[in-house]
């Protein structure tokens, strides 16, 4: 941390019953040179990484659709959510993670991925870093079901949509995930299907 305008950072923990809640009380300086204190909540999550299988020759993606509590309390009737493969690195690094959580939730087994960019998703409350990875698939790297591990309690259903079938989810509503839309995005303007 290497920012002189922020001084006798404190942390204190809320909760670490899942993940990490921290309020933390600062100074920050203001333009006119004054500090002025202020506090704020932050989430500890850890950092994550997300993929979109794209097949160029068919023009399909491979995208996941799973019950999401916190989209379900803030208005999602049922919850489900349609996604773009993604996990936590917990101690990997983020291409090791995303070949391992692509196999792990849909079934296809990866070796060659991209990385295109990464993002802090909600930088307002959320720690969290996010790798963007792009990835072709073909039938034959298909070595499994998919869907997620048992003990993760995931329940993932994995879905082969044509590409442009799920750009236009993105105009319905029926993809709502910014990871999602960001990665359709990105596939669009760089045609890669």
């Amino acid at each position: 941390m290497n920012n002189n305008r922020v001084k006798n950072l404190k942390k204190e923990l809320l909760s670490d019953n899942w993940y990490t809640l921290y309020k933390v009380s600062y100074d920050y300086q203001k333009p006119d040179g004054e500090f002025e204190p202020q506090t704020r909540e932050a989430y500890d999550r850890g950092n994550g990484a997300t993929i979109l299988l794209y097949n160029k020759e068919n023009k399909t993606v491979i995208l996941t659709r799973q019950f999401r509590l916190p989209t379900y309390l803030n208005g999602n009737d049922d919850g489900m959510l349609i996604e773009a493969c993604a996990g936590l690195l917990d101690k990997d690094n983020a291409e090791d993670c995303i070949k391992k959580e692509t196999e792990e939730e849909t079934g296809y087994k990866i070796s060659k991925v991209k990385k295109i960019f990464e993002v802090y998703m909600s930088p307002g409350s959320v720690t969290e870093i996010v790798y963007f990875f792009v990835a072709e698939y073909t039938k034959d790297m298909l070595v499994g079901e998919g869907g997620g591990l048992d003990h993760e309690q995931e329940n993932i259903e994995v879905l082969e949509l044509p590409f442009e079938r799920a750009v236009k989810m993105i105009e319905t509503g029926e993809i709502k995930d910014a990871k999602t839309i960001m990665l359709l995005q990105y596939a669009q303007i760089h045609q890669l299907v």
